[in-house]
């Protein structure tokens, strides 16, 4: 069994930061890319950012040079790290990893997604 497990979500004013979590966890051998994806009312879910196990990273442009995801291998947890938050970045936030399991299945999991409110 796998689980994602995010934190970090909330209410934040125009401008502020915050910063996501998620962590991995159960039966997993290794784990590949990782991302961060966010979806807003009445919108179609959407890639914010994702990285390699290796570090390379990609970004959406909306935000581009405001968020940086990062990521530690040896505690299995994904951050996303949100500055200059706009009321547009509002949404439900998921993560998102590639794996491969002990048994040798490799399949992708998502997290029970958060909530992020930018508002004033």
């Amino acid at each position: 069994q796998v689980q994602l497990v995010e934190s970090g979500g909330g209410l934040v004013q125009p401008g502020g930061s915050l910063r996501l979590s998620c962590a991995a966890s159960g039966n997993i051998f290794s784990i590949h890319d990782m991302g961060w994806y966010r979806q807003a009312p009445g919108k179609q879910r959407e890639l914010v950012a994702t990285i390699t196990s290796g570090g390379t990273t990609n970004y959406a442009d909306s935000v581009k040079g405001r968020f940086t995801i990062s990521r530690d291998n040896a505690k299995k947890t994904v951050y996303l790290q949100m500055n200059s938050l706009k009321p547009e970045d509002t949404a439900v936030y998921y993560c998102n990893a590639q794996l491969t399991t002990w048994r040798g299945d490799r399949n992708v999991y998502w997290g029970q997604g958060t909530q992020v409110t930018v508002s004033s």
